[in-house]
């Protein structure tokens, strides 16, 4: 969500370009307007403010999918008017996200039985996926450092200088502290050596980027698997990785195929990805994956029945739209 701000004090009115009765006064931009006017002079009005947009399929500078089929847009606007999380009114959306948990978890190598259902969620991009496997790891740091009799009020987690944005917001907003690797010349993503040197009994995971917002570069999380491994075994600890996925879970998969840097990595515990990257969908759909159910902290999810059978929920919205 953007913070809103008023663009131009002094341009207080909207203006229409259109000789029409029900618009020949300008209408106030920042207030409701005294009285109303009809469905297709607001519409055109809107219409023309939007033409200063940019064009989406023209939009070079961000990774978001921008055109669908046209298959998909009808089956878009068929959906748009249900509220995904009423899972009781609508079971066939619920399944149709189960099947893609359980397709995505098969592609990251998930240990799953045959019987075995996937554990994960469809989120509001990988910003939210992001935030909901950090809460998992803070929240399974804290239960173990109790345990121990341990302070548990000083988590850290260890990243790249090089990670999106999402994931200062996830330390600053859960206060969790957070520990960058700093880039060096000729090599622009996280230093797994460096990584792992700044591991201690208060890190509740390292995060692997699996291509980097900046150029696109995978960092090397089998390396890093093995030197946390080694570490782990040396302390005692059992620091996990989380890998974000958001640019490069689509990818790797089909390109790189041998390529270990998923949920075959035993300190792997959960990945998030963006559908509206490399997954060819709009903007506005991510997952995350966990690799167990013991992975996921059971009070973290929400159980709740207001339309009478069990719904679990373990998302940080409620309401949401169902495309």
């Amino acid at each position: 969500m953007v913070i809103s701000r008023a663009s131009s004090e002094s341009d207080a009115s909207i203006h229409s370009t259109f000789a029409s009765r029900y618009v020949r006064t300008s209408l106030p931009r920042f207030k409701m307007p005294e009285s109303s006017i009809p469905k297709e002079a607001a519409f055109q009005i809107i219409n023309d403010e939007l033409m200063l947009d940019g064009n989406p399929r023209l939009n070079l500078a961000s990774f978001v999918t921008t055109w669908m089929e046209p298959e998909c847009d009808k089956l878009i606007m068929a959906s748009i008017n249900k509220n995904y999380v009423d899972m009781d009114e609508y079971p066939v959306t619920t399944e149709l996200q189960n099947r893609c948990v359980n397709m995505i978890a098969h592609l990251f190598n998930a240990p799953l039985g045959d019987s075995e259902v996937a554990v994960g969620v469809g989120t509001v991009g990988s910003s939210e996926a992001i935030m909901l496997a950090g809460l998992a790891f803070k929240r399974k740091w804290q239960n173990k450092m109790k345990a121990q009799g341990k302070p548990y009020d000083k988590p850290n987690i260890v990243t790249g200088a090089n990670v999106q944005v999402c994931w200062e917001k996830f330390a600053r907003y859960f206060e969790v502290e957070l520990k960058e690797v700093k880039l060096r010349e000729g090599y622009y993503v996280m230093d797994p050596v460096k990584a792992v040197e700044m591991v201690d009994e208060n890190t509740i995971c390292v995060a692997a980027i699996l291509g980097s917002t900046l150029n696109g570069e995978f960092e090397d999380v089998k390396l890093l698997n093995d030197l946390l491994t080694a570490k782990n075994k040396e302390t005692g600890w059992d620091t996990p990785i989380h890998v974000d996925a958001a640019s490069g879970g689509f990818i790797a998969p089909f390109l790189y195929p041998e390529l270990e840097w998923d949920f075959r990595l035993p300190l792997v515990k959960s990945i998030n990805v963006s559908g509206h990257k490399y997954g060819l969908v709009y903007a506005g759909i991510g997952w995350v994956i966990w690799r167990s159910k013991e992975d996921l902290p059971e009070e973290l999810i929400f159980h709740i029945n207001y339309l009478g059978s069990d719904q679990p929920t373990f998302t940080l919205n409620f309401s949401k739209g169902n495309y």
